[in-house]
């Protein structure tokens, strides 16, 4: 018979690790933006070797895209049914996102990331991850035969970002509370028809 099993207690030190880890990210993209993250910059302000950074996330591209996803992960899909409601629901959680300090140096970061080939991969990544996510308020809605089936759900998610990504990062204007309800009535008002 063997010892004792062992068991990894969730919230060990791997997870602490990956916490500081990504603390660490978040107050660089906040600081100098996405072309300005180094992962040694990273390590010495998590307190961790590079090593172990390289071993868990394998280069600077991983790390950035585990780490807007993660921020972005309270960006629920909504189902409840209601196209209508699920639109709105998820505008106006995009628009509270971007109103918090990290939303907001993540909205300028990812809009202002150059050419740099790990930053484009990370940031590219992440934009599909996102689009795919959100897409399946419009699939659902296309299956349940509440939009024909000649709708493009990725275009309905970026016509209802669009408006509020523009605000935030172009002109610098609040989101007002009533915004993300007449952005789905306009848009909805438009695509029922096609």
């Amino acid at each position: 018979m063997g010892g004792p099993e062992v068991k990894r207690r969730p919230g060990g030190r791997s997870a602490r690790v990956r916490a500081a880890v990504l603390d660490a990210t978040f107050a660089l993209l906040r600081s100098r933006g996405l072309e300005g993250l180094k992962i040694a910059e990273v390590a010495e302000r998590a307190g961790v070797h590079e090593t172990s950074i390289y071993r868990r996330w394998g280069n600077r591209e991983n790390l950035l895209l585990d780490a807007l996803l993660e921020v972005t992960e309270g960006l629920r899909v909504p189902d409840t049914g209601d196209l209508r409601e699920d639109l709105t629901a998820y505008a106006r959680d995009l628009a509270a996102f971007l109103a918090t300090p990290l939303g907001h140096a993540l909205e300028h970061a990812l809009a202002a990331a150059g050419d740099d080939p790990d930053a484009q991969r990370a940031r590219d990544r992440y934009w599909d991850t996102r689009s795919a996510r959100s897409r399946q308020i419009v699939t659902r809605a296309i299956e349940r035969g509440d939009l024909p089936d000649t709708v493009d759900p990725r275009l309905v998610i970026e016509m209802l970002v669009s408006p509020v990504h523009f605000r935030v990062v172009l002109t610098r204007e609040p989101v007002d509370p009533d915004m993300p309800a007449r952005i789905v009535d306009t848009l909805l008002g438009g695509i029922a028809r096609g």
